[in-house]
């Protein structure tokens, strides 16, 4: 069994919880099952709950791998030079900002959608303008115009109050058209996306993460930022699908 067939122990829409099909002969029942979760986070706690946090089945599963992950960074983080000479206070939320936005990035896919930064997922901006006032039916007061705040559709998400996370290149297909090589060839040449890699959506920038240092410290400068924490911020970020390997390795093993 493997993570993704074990999601389905989660959305049962049956009272039949086995993991294969009655004809074969051999079945996992309700409780293999839940035993196998057991042992599958006492072993890989990390991964695990990273993977159900990323399918949203609880709230409490992403605080548990955020958690897990800061644990995870404070243990190495006095290897950066830069945070180790930070006061532990500050270290600690440093830490913590780097692994939630670790797991952003780790929960987006090409399916996925943020909130629009412009409107603050609102669907409207509002703006001082100049607006009209025109008196009632059979009144004889002439128009008069006041200043007043004005809702306007967000012309960024187009009154969604959302933005897709998908690659605008290849619209999260991961994959685009090479022009030359289909020239040359005569027949249709797909290619990885350049713009997202392959992955078929954009990832969280990482300058987010440097703002968000910078609300509560101004210790760390761009250029320290640039060649050495940006690099351990990457690592949590690989951390994460290293972890989820290895839960998923685990599961195989537990379930035989």
């Amino acid at each position: 069994m493997n993570l993704e067939s074990a999601t389905k122990y989660f959305f049962c829409k049956t009272q039949s919880f086995t993991d294969s099909p009655r004809c074969t002969g051999e079945t996992l029942t309700g409780s293999d099952v839940l035993g196998a979760f057991g042992l599958c986070q006492s072993q890989a706690e990390l991964g695990f709950k990273a993977f159900l946090g990323k399918l949203g089945l609880s709230p409490e599963d992403s605080k548990r791998a955020i958690q897990l992950l800061t644990q995870h960074g404070m243990k190495h983080c006095d290897k950066v030079a830069a945070l180790r000479k930070l006061d532990t206070k500050v270290k600690v939320k440093v830490v913590q900002v780097l692994a939630k936005f670790a797991f952003k990035d780790y929960c987006r896919s090409a399916s996925g959608k943020e909130q629009c930064q412009k409107c603050r997922g609102q669907k409207l901006i509002y703006r001082n303008k100049a607006v009209v006032k025109h008196p009632g039916c059979g009144e004889k007061t002439p128009a008069r115009v006041v200043k007043e705040d004005v809702g306007e559709l967000c012309d960024h998400c187009n009154g969604k109050g959302e933005l897709s996370v998908a690659c605008r290149d290849c619209r999260g297909r991961a994959f685009s058209l090479d022009q030359a090589e289909t020239e040359r060839q005569g027949v249709p040449v797909m290619k990885d996306c350049k713009r997202c890699r392959g992955r078929g959506y954009e990832r969280v920038p990482a300058a987010d993460a440097f703002r968000a240092i910078c609300a509560f410290t101004d210790t760390i400068s761009a250029a320290t930022w640039d060649k050495t924490i940006k690099p351990f911020y990457d690592q949590l970020c690989t951390q994460l699908e290293i972890e989820e390997s290895w839960a998923e390795t685990s599961l195989n093993r537990v379930t035989g």
